[in-house]
């Protein structure tokens, strides 16, 4: 992927909304807000500001207007340039067909979760489950509400997207709380060796596992 002048996932949700009309940035918060975009773009009034300016700095989008309601302050309403439009269309497209490798919290835990004996791993895995079921069922009552209110369900999609991400982690969870359970899962027996014995793999183990992972990655 190719480097941006503004990587902000909220700057191209900024160029989004003003490539439908011009806005100030207070009125941009409060779409977002209104169409739930926070819950997919990470949103707070600080940062929106800072994303504006960068844009606006970059050529990107540039004040339309400065407008005065009654005794409210100043607000400077801003408009998409034509390098805007470019970089909406261009950066969207790439995201949109480009899988990237993306370091997710969940991913960094289970990379270290050795460091913890795996009864207790169990049991957290678990409590990952009691509320990964709450998440699933929160979010096809979204779907479900949103479908019987008669709402396309392109306004769903990306809660769709993430539902079906929260039912393949809710498997693969359950599927290692049985091999845990159970004993068969590879290395497992090394790992239940450390915590019980203290006897901790040798060098030679850890540098023949990484050699393998780095060679099929």
């Amino acid at each position: 992927m190719r480097k941006r002048k503004v990587s902000n996932p909220l700057a191209l949700a900024v160029l989004s909304l003003l490539s439908e009309r011009p806005m100030h940035p207070y009125e941009m918060s409060a779409t977002l807000r209104e169409r739930a975009k926070e819950e997919s773009i990470k949103l707070n009034y600080g940062s929106l500001y800072s994303v504006v300016e960068s844009l606006r700095r970059h050529g990107l989008i540039d004040v339309h207007e400065t407008i005065r309601e009654g005794r409210r302050p100043e607000r400077t309403v801003y408009t998409i340039t034509e390098s805007g439009r470019y970089e909406l269309v261009d950066w969207l497209s790439e995201l949109l067909s480009m899988p990237v490798k993306e370091y997710t919290q969940f991913e960094a835990a289970l990379s270290l979760m050795p460091v913890i004996s795996p009864d207790d791993v169990r049991r957290l895995l678990e409590t990952r489950c009691v509320r990964l079921d709450a998440d699933i069922a929160a979010m096809g009552g979204v779907i479900d509400e949103m479908a019987r209110r008669g709402m396309p369900y392109l306004w769903a999609i990306e809660t769709d997207y993430v539902l079906v991400l929260r039912r393949a982690e809710r498997q693969f969870v359950g599927n290692l709380i049985e091999k845990i359970k159970d004993g068969t899962l590879e290395g497992g027996d090394i790992w239940r060796l450390a915590h019980e014995d203290g006897e901790l793999p040798s060098e030679e183990v850890w540098e023949r596992a990484t050699a393998h992972l780095r060679s099929v990655k």
